[in-house]
């Protein structure tokens, strides 16, 4: 039994993926919250109760229910079989054997009826706020792989309907639950936070290029797209164009944060430089400049928070 625990909990750690969800999901939530903790007068208990309740909305949207509903339709489709599964290709949990697709798929309807029961009773219950958030963040795990709308499966639908808002709320959540406005540094921070995730997670795209296309349908990811259309050189083009709006908001930030700025400049810029040395056929290379971009991605939220 306890080695059938072990294994069950191997298998919970792998579908999670917390490096992702902490790069991003997490990342964010720290911009938000740091500040509240570092020049507003809440107590040290008020924001630790609000800061573990969005880490755990966050592990329980991103980090399994998102994962879940991904690895389920993939496996069907196909593209995770394909994939060189280096950083990308799934959490492997079903390739590994650690539970079937249909088995998989059980726990994820299960655990849609759940938030779905959830977010009903929260808006009874008199907490819309709570209700909004758990609804984006349950949409954007369902559009983004579920059928018919699967917008993991079209080019740009997938990160600017799914994935952006849903960081972005996350974002906006710690203000948005105790402050009585957002101020225009936690719409700053929230909207470059999204920016980078959705910048990294081009760059996620580009070693599952060939394994997207052989998949049915196949996954035409803003990645699949700009190779196929422009050539392999351009599959970095979704990733820098991310990036580039990134550094943009440098100005919106303008001499009022200008350490901000700074820091925005400098982490998108060296994202830039890194996926400008990639090389498009050097899947190993890719992934290794992926996770220096993750600590970036971390890094620029941190900074964000510090220096509003």
């Amino acid at each position: 039994m306890q080695k059938q625990a072990l294994y069950n909990l191997k298998g919970v750690w792998l579908l999670m993926r917390s490096i992702a969800v902490v790069s991003s999901s997490v990342a964010t939530i720290v911009s938000t919250v740091l500040p509240l903790y570092l020049y507003f007068t809440f107590s040290t208990n008020q924001l630790m109760i609000l800061f573990l309740l969005l880490i755990f909305g966050a592990f329980l949207i991103h980090g399994i229910l998102t994962h879940i509903l991904n690895d389920y339709v993939d496996d069907l489709s196909g593209t995770d079989t394909y994939s060189p599964a280096i950083l990308s290709g799934g959490s492997r949990v079903i390739q590994s054997g650690f539970i079937s697709s249909a088995n998989l798929w059980k726990i994820g309807k299960g655990l849609l009826l759940l938030l779905g029961l959830t977010i009903i009773l929260l808006f009874i219950s008199g907490y819309p706020k709570l209700g909004i958030l758990l609804a984006v963040g349950v949409w954007g795990a369902v559009s983004y792989s579920l059928p018919p709308l699967q917008f993991s499966y079209r080019p740009f639908l997938g990160e600017w309907l799914s994935t952006f808002p849903s960081v972005l709320f996350l974002g906006l959540a710690g203000a948005w639950l105790t402050l009585d406005s957002l101020p225009e540094w936690v719409m700053q921070n929230a909207v470059i936070n999204a920016l980078f995730c959705i910048a990294w997670v081009m760059v996620h795209h580009i070693p599952d290029r060939e394994a997207d296309k052989k998949a049915t349908p196949m996954k035409q990811t803003s990645v699949v797209w700009a190779a196929d259309r422009f050539g392999i050189a351009y599959a970095r083009l979704p990733a820098l164009m991310y990036f580039t709006f990134t550094v943009l908001c440098a100005f919106w930030l303008g001499a009022d944060r200008g350490v901000a700025a700074l820091g925005v400049v400098a982490m998108a810029g060296a994202s830039i430089y890194l996926i400008f040395k990639m090389s498009m056929h050097d899947y190993e290379q890719v992934s290794a400049y992926e996770k220096i971009i993750l600590i970036l991605a971390m890094v620029n939220a941190v900074w964000l928070g510090i220096f509003i």
